[in-house]
């Protein structure tokens, strides 16, 4: 492929690519209140932030913008999530219009925390409360802090996560001309992922599980491999779950964090898929060198003491194919089928690989198509067929 092409590959998928939002506007609250009956909303869910961006200033809709922040702000956002809700889907209003609660997720509050110790205190409570465990959700490329909030949202209501969503939100500018510098931006947050999973760390957690999509899977690296090299890469074995989706990191550069961290502990996954169209424009803008998410070596990565989950042949929720873990209806209810056991907590659990093993039991159709999911571990390939 000539120069010119690549520059003018690069271009239309750059048009076509909504990388991991899609949305023209990022506003998060309504202007005025809409109200609904009660028996229109299937679920009220409180979202924990965690967050490096900017107090929105211009549009305080969308309540914190694409602006970095030198230091984390916290707060927590209401979420109702309407009665009409499909699994696997996020149903939003189209443009600044209001959101209606019966129809669309709404987020109905947003509450403001002074500093880390009054978050921690919060946080902290609603862990004891809830079972003693975390998720703690980090957004990819390309997404404003309302696609962040309902991303999480989608996750914890699908999967029936039985303990506090978290969210951490670096400063993407939620824009699709905005790779480097979203780049930068998850480069600048690694110290407050990590200051993050410690404070999680000091509560009466127990198991502090973490999905990263995308390019927040460099930021979760990146925060894993420092509490590494600090001698605290399990967070006191607390650490649960790391489910890493679609990600996008060079496969060289991955290697590498994964060899300062070790081989894993408790359950690790990459969920990775050959025809993630958004990772084919992050390959080109960096030289044609492959990404984690779409690498076609499963046993590569397996013999780092990961497990390799391939949904290439499964289907996406939109023509990305960018979001499978969590827009395909059948991937998701198995996520949360695995989620909902706690990781490392039982003596059955102590093999790292298991646990995701069981991603592929019970599936029955993936969206009406045949497909398979191909599970590579340090020990073994399972092919799971699926029904057509």
């Amino acid at each position: 492929m000539t120069v010119r092409s690549k520059i003018f590959l690069v271009v239309a998928l750059a048009l076509a690519v909504t990388g991991c939002a899609g949305r023209k506007t990022h506003d998060l609250l309504n202007t005025t209140a809409v109200t609904v009956p009660a028996s229109d909303i299937a679920a009220t869910h409180e979202i924990f932030v965690a967050t490096t961006r900017k107090k929105a200033t211009t549009d305080p809709r969308q309540v914190f913008d694409g602006n970095r922040s030198l230091t984390t702000s916290f707060a927590r956002v209401d979420v109702t999530v309407p009665k009409v809700h499909q699994v696997g889907a996020i149903e939003r209003v189209k443009g600044s219009a209001n959101s209606n609660p019966a129809k669309d997720f709404t987020a109905t509050n947003v509450a403001f925390y002074e500093g880390a110790p009054q978050f921690a205190k919060a946080v902290g409570s609603d862990i004891a409360m809830r079972g003693e465990r975390a998720l703690v959700f980090v957004h990819g490329f390309n997404n404003g802090f309302d696609d962040g909030v309902y991303r999480l949202t989608q996750i914890a209501h699908d999967t029936k996560y039985p303990g506090t969503p978290v969210l951490f939100s670096w400063a993407s500018s939620g824009k699709t001309t905005g790779y480097i510098y979203d780049k930068e931006s998850a480069n600048a947050a690694r110290d407050d992922l990590e200051a993050t999973l410690r404070m999680l760390a000091k509560t009466r957690v127990k198991s502090i599980d973490i999905i990263a999509h995308s390019m927040g899977t460099w930021v979760t690296m990146e925060a894993l491999r420092q509490l590494a090299i600090t001698g605290d890469r399990d967070l006191d074995d607390k650490l649960g779950y790391v489910i890493l989706a679609s990600p996008d990191i060079d496969v060289d550069v991955f290697k590498k964090q994964m060899i300062r961290y070790g081989k894993p502990d408790k359950p690790f996954a990459i969920l990775l898929s050959g025809d993630d169209r958004a990772l084919r424009l992050s390959s080109l803008i960096s030289g044609d060198k492959p990404r984690v998410g779409d690498y076609g070596d499963a046993a590569d990565l397996a013999s780092y003491g990961v497990s390799v989950v391939d949904l290439t042949k499964t289907k996406g929720g939109d023509r990305l194919n960018h979001a499978k873990f969590a827009d395909n209806p059948f991937l998701v209810q198995l996520l949360g089928d695995r989620l909902r056991a706690p990781a490392g907590l039982a003596s059955e659990e102590a093999n790292p690989a298991q646990p995701i093993d069981n991603l592929g039991q019970g599936i029955g159709k993936a969206v009406g198509s045949v497909a398979e999911i191909v599970i590579t571990t340090p020990f073994r390939v399972l092919t799971i067929a699926t029904g057509g």
